[in-house]
């Protein structure tokens, strides 16, 4: 028995979710935040059979792909009467991070 555990962007949260539900696994959805942007992520988690991991990564992957996003960087810290003119960075954003843990008892009540 294996937990997948998969961090994923929450535009793509929604997505992920309804395709894993198609196919046939449960899944729970944890509202998260990350921590360098701080846009909203969502953790996914999974219980599945051995058999059942590269399925669930193959969907976690066609659901889950990374795109670029500008964003204007926090401003620094300045004295009085300077003048800061932030520039867009480019940041990749997307994806999906996901762990594979191994399960000793899995109980369902």
């Amino acid at each position: 028995m294996k937990l997948v555990l998969s961090i994923v962007h929450g535009d793509d949260a929604a997505g992920l979710i309804d395709a894993l539900t198609k196919k046939g696994f449960r899944a729970t959805r944890i509202n998260t935040a990350g921590g360098f942007l701080k846009e909203s992520n969502a953790t996914i988690l999974l219980g599945a059979e051995e058999d059942a991991v590269d399925e669930i990564l193959q969907t976690i992957q066609s659901n889950c792909q990374t795109r670029t996003q500008y964003i204007n960087p926090l401003p620094p810290v300045m004295e009085p009467g300077e003048f800061y003119m932030p520039y867009p960075v480019e940041v990749q954003i997307g994806g999906a991070t996901v762990f594979v843990l191994n399960i000793e008892s899995f109980v369902r009540l």
